[in-house]
């Protein structure tokens, strides 16, 4: 016995020493998942509008998903939960950055269908309001879209995206509160009693559901079951697209089955723009991601730091804000779709010899008429949009805003699909003199993927209309430069400076700092609409830092 006793005490230490390296492994492993904070996640999160809709988006990638199949699940979702925003009936513009970095955009927003109302942009709005009437339909590019993304990035079968939606469209769910307490509105309970939109968002009595009612969408749902089944081709080239015209048609509209056999999803190399330590990945036009980064990097010059937020340097980082502002209003008629523009371009909107001449334009204790900002001929502002932003455990990321345009789109109907229709043709308005077949609208849709030198992932994007371009902007600029959090950042209120320059401060902005802005000369305006959202995911020290907004009621899901 006495000869195995070195080799026993040899066992037992080797034991211990296997014993104690794995006890330090868990307690650091321990350690690491303690690490992320309140809000945070160690492999994959999902922000989109609605706790519901991150959860769906989260399951996804539990599953087994990608951040594209958690995207298109969290969207679908979005079109029941806020179907105010997006739909089936809309279009999306995304950003998909993969494992290896590589970063492409997907644009399938709404095109001019090839026969359109020849006198259509005569009935443009000279001042803020919604344009209804199919006259205003758009071509829908959202399914074809995801069909595209499904392609190239989808790990889950395609029917299974749709399968938590389909069960709410048909059996139902308690009001969401966000909806619930934005059609209580006058402005919009009037329009949604007073449209088709009313045999799916009203009481027997005709009164817009409300707190305790059940929403449902149970043609929706049949749609929706149909293109799971038998894919995007039962939209654009099956009875579901014939139906949806026979409706468009009895409603007035122009839209044909030629329109949805000819759309196709336009897939893109991203701009990239220098942003101090970051990269920025925005989407070319006609998307806003130009005059996102033209803003940012007149901004940057101004070598912003957490100390800019300290005394008279807060009103002067804001001042510089406002003047950036004006002059990307000037630029917007610059923003087209390049495949009908070729004599309009707004690569010079990230050309740094541009940038460094409009900074030098900014004085610091004064502002102009709108001429000096080339703002001659305003463009009209807009409502509306969703965002997701999603982060998987691979590394895809994707940056998805997807939109009917304005509230409920045109208020169109289709009784036969139990789709909500886009009103996309309005975003011309104020900014071509002639419609043209296949042509899309410009947007100030802005998904964008940031990557830092240290590796960092900031995938970020919003909703609002015109509101989007102003509140991405600012949560950049307070996370990046002014040393605020993720969350703090997107909180801010904001200020929006208006189509005509005015400067709107969102209810709970510091009043004392709106006061000393407009004692500079900045004309207050009267906008009333601050739906502006934003939704975003980071990679930060090994944890998944995910944000929604909570003026939506927002509220992000990840593991």
């Amino acid at each position: 016995m006495a000869k195995y006793k070195p080799l026993l005490v040899g066992c037992f230490i080797l034991v211990g020493i296997i014993c104690t390296v794995a006890l330090v492994a868990l307690c650091i492993a321990s350690l690491a998942v303690r690490s992320c904070s309140s809000g945070s996640f160690r492999h994959a999160a999902v922000s989109a509008d609605s706790l519901m809709c991150s959860e769906i988006g989260r399951n996804m990638l539990l599953q087994g998903g990608s951040a594209v199949d958690g995207a298109i699940a969290a969207l679908l979702c979005t079109s029941v939960v806020n179907p105010q925003s997006m739909g089936i009936g809309g279009g999306s513009i995304v950003t998909v950055r993969n494992k290896t970095g590589g970063v492409q955009v997907f644009n399938f927003r709404e095109t001019v269908p090839k026969s359109f109302k020849p006198t259509l942009l005569n009935d443009c709005p000279s001042t803020f309001r919604l344009s209804t009437g199919a006259q205003w339909i758009g071509v829908p590019g959202e399914l074809l879209g995801y069909e595209e993304l499904h392609k190239q990035y989808g790990k889950l079968p395609w029917a299974k995206l749709f399968e938590p939606t389909i069960q709410l469209a048909r059996e139902g769910m308690p009001m969401p509160v966000y909806l619930g307490n934005f059609m209580k509105s006058d402005i919009v309970k009037g329009y949604v009693e007073k449209s088709s939109l009313c045999e799916i968002l009203c009481n027997k009595n005709k009164t817009v559901l409300g707190k305790g009612d059940v929403l449902k969408f149970p043609k929706l749902a049949e749609t929706m079951e149909t293109i799971a089944q038998k894919g995007a081709d039962a939209f654009y080239n099956g009875k579901i697209g014939q139906d949806l015209i026979q409706d468009i048609r009895a409603a007035g509209g122009t839209l044909k089955m030629e329109d949805l056999k000819s759309f196709r999803v336009q897939v893109q190399e991203a701009w990239t723009v220098p942003l101090g330590d970051y990269q920025m990945h925005v989407p070319p036009p006609p998307a806003g991601g130009a005059l996102l980064a033209f803003i940012l990097q007149i901004m940057k010059g101004f070598s912003l730091t957490p100390d800019s937020l300290v005394g008279d340097k807060k009103i002067q980082m804001y001042h510089h804000y406002i003047e950036a502002a004006k002059f990307a209003n000037g630029q917007k008629k610059n923003v087209r779709d390049p495949s009908f523009n070729r004599e309009k371009s707004a690569a010079h909107l990230i050309d740094p010899s541009f940038i460094k001449r409009i900074r030098e334009m900014i004085s610091s204790n004064r502002t102009f008429d709108n001429s000096y900002y080339n703002n001659i001929d305003p463009v009209s502002d807009h409502i509306g949009t969703t965002h997701v932003s999603v982060l998987d455990e691979d590394g895809l990321a994707v940056s998805a805003t997807s939109t009917i345009n304005q509230l409920f789109g045109g208020a169109v109907y289709s009784p036969r699909t139990g789709i909500i229709l886009n009103n996309e043709l309005a975003d011309f308005c104020g900014r071509v003199d002639t419609l043209r077949a296949g042509e899309q609208p410009p947007s100030s849709m802005t998904p964008v993927i940031l990557e830092s030198t240290s590796g960092r992932i900031l995938v970020i994007g919003g909703s609002g209309g015109s509101l989007i371009t102003t509140s991405v902007a600012l949560s950049l600029v307070n996370h990046l430069w002014l040393g605020m959090d993720l969350k703090d950042a997107i909180q801010a209120r904001i200020v929006f400076v208006d189509s005509q320059n005015n400067v709107n401060f969102e209810p709970g902005f510091n009043e004392s700092v709106a006061d000393r802005l407009r004692g500079l000369g900045h004309n207050g305006g009267r906008w009333k609409y601050f739906l502006n959202v934003v939704n975003a995911v980071e990679t930060d020290n090994g944890c998944i830092g995910a944000v929604s907004d909570s003026r939506k009621m927002g509220a992000s899901a990840g593991y």
